[in-house]
């Protein structure tokens, strides 16, 4: 069994802003946060990049205030710091806290070469083209020092992590209160560096989050093998069963106590599999000890295909729907408790365009199917009809080899068996599968995945 934690919260520029707003209206001066902000900040900075000079780009936002405040900080610390800027912020509490400074300053594109850049140009709010001169900026110091990012890369999308410019990739990106998409979607996920968060006093509701190490609590004594969880995978065409015994063989790895093929088959890929006839496994479907059904790994738009789906979509099982089966979907409630599991072309052939926001789009794709929705991609997005998103980060490149979403399929449907909710069971096995594609390395395939899923279970 297993027990889901909480993981590090994620919130929008929109929720942002709005918890800001709270804080300030609950009686926090917003200068007090920005200099909060500006004293952590420069904290972390001599934690991680310790330097004699200091070049500190700010722009004419809060972004900048809390540059100038970094740059007073940094200075009180010895460093010798210059400040390159085009004009101080005139809105406050930005402009008091550059009113602050009175050290060296140079306009932007004269910003030096020095062993330490802080990028404090633009913060969440930008939605435009990078300016010009703030461009050049970045351009002038790429590559002529370690870089520190002040809450997010400047030129990213907050909400997306598409790049409105030639970014300047940090090393450590330093953000208030809680990391936001844009760090680990799109380009964030390589020009972010390490991420940094740093309290500054503000209430944080969101229902978004990264997906946490789930914790692994054994098998009571007294169990047997339904109580373990019972998953039954709906085979492919033949000749395709590699795919489906994928699946099986991934959700007895991931513990299920039980896992029954349905379908005619070829050579089983394991005898600890069961196999029924599409006949005999379709009677199964009114066994209450069944927890989860998969369909889709190996599948074709056929007409058995079309068959089963219809069978399931009554049977009231939860349902796992991966890859052929997606395809057969309609666009609309799916009227069972499901799973989809798409990659980005499965994605769009079901809901459309995925876009420049890929978490409003797949918030959206789970609204609209009332299911749980696992965008699969180098940062899988999963989303409840509910609203609640989590973002898995915890993944490999290895990872992107055939079969290796048939395994996650088989890994999603043990843990529902088991007795997790869907949504917390997508989580736990996005980050399981993160594991075990990292545990991978070069050369592995789905099968070695599979292989290695005891040895991710027995660290937790």
């Amino acid at each position: 069994m297993f027990i889901i934690d909480s993981g590090l919260p994620l919130v929008t520029s929109a929720a942002m802003r709005s918890a800001e707003a709270a804080a300030i209206a609950a009686g926090t001066p917003a200068l007090t946060l920005m200099e909060r902000a500006a004293t952590g900040a420069a904290r972390a900075i001599l934690a991680f990049a310790p330097a004699r000079r200091a070049t500190v780009l700010c722009g004419p936002g809060n972004n900048g205030g809390d540059g100038y405040g970094i740059a007073l900080a940094l200075a009180e610390a010895g460093v010798a710091v210059t400040v390159a800027a085009d004009a101080a912020p005139v809105a406050e509490p930005a402009a008091t806290m550059a009113g602050r400074w009175t050290g060296k300053t140079v306009p932007l594109v004269e910003a030096p070469a020095a062993p330490l850049i802080v990028d404090a140009l633009f913060g969440v709010g930008l939605s435009r083209p990078l300016p010009d001169s703030a461009q050049a900026a970045l351009d002038r110091v790429r590559g002529q020092g370690r870089v520190v990012a002040i809450d997010i890369v400047s030129g990213l999308g907050a909400d997306s992590g598409r790049a409105l410019g030639r970014v300047l990739p940090a090393e450590l990106t330093i953000t208030f209160g809680a990391a936001k998409p844009g760090h680990i979607l799109g380009e964030g996920a390589f020009v972010s560096g390490r991420l940094a968060v740093v309290d500054i006093g503000i209430a944080i509701d969101t229902p978004l989050a990264f997906t946490a190490r789930p914790r692994l609590l054994g098998p009571v004594r007294d169990t047997h093998k339904y109580g373990r969880g019972w998953v039954m995978v709906v085979e492919g065409t033949p000749g395709h069963g590699g795919a489906s015994g994928l699946a099986g063989l991934a959700a007895l790895r991931t513990g299920a106590g039980l896992v029954t093929l349905a379908g005619e088959g070829g050579v089983m890929p394991a005898l600890a599999l069961m196999r029924r006839n599409d006949e005999e496994a379709a009677a199964l479907l009114t066994d209450q000890r069944l927890g989860a059904v998969v369909i889709g790994p190996g599948m074709q738009a056929d007409v058995r295909a079309r068959g089963w789906l219809k069978r399931l979509s009554w049977a009231g099982k939860s349902l796992v729907i991966d890859a052929g089966a997606l395809r057969l979907l309609p666009r609309g409630p799916i009227g069972a408790p499901a799973v989809l599991t798409p990659h980005e072309g499965e994605f769009e052939q079901l809901f459309g365009p995925v876009g420049d926001d890929r978490l409003g789009a797949v918030l959206a794709a789970a609204r609209i199917s009332d299911a749980v929705v696992v965008l699969k991609g180098a940062a899988t997005i999963i989303a409840a009809p509910d609203g609640r998103a989590a973002i898995n980060a915890h993944a490999s490149p290895y990872l992107a080899t055939a079969g290796s979403g048939d395994v996650l399929a088989g890994m999603i449907a043990a843990l529902i068996a088991q007795g997790l909710p869907l949504f917390e069971a997508a989580q736990a096995a996005a980050w399981l599968h993160g594991e075990a594609g990292l545990r991978l390395g070069p050369g592995g395939i789905a099968d070695d995945l599979v292989a290695g899923l005891p040895a991710v279970l027995k660290s937790l």
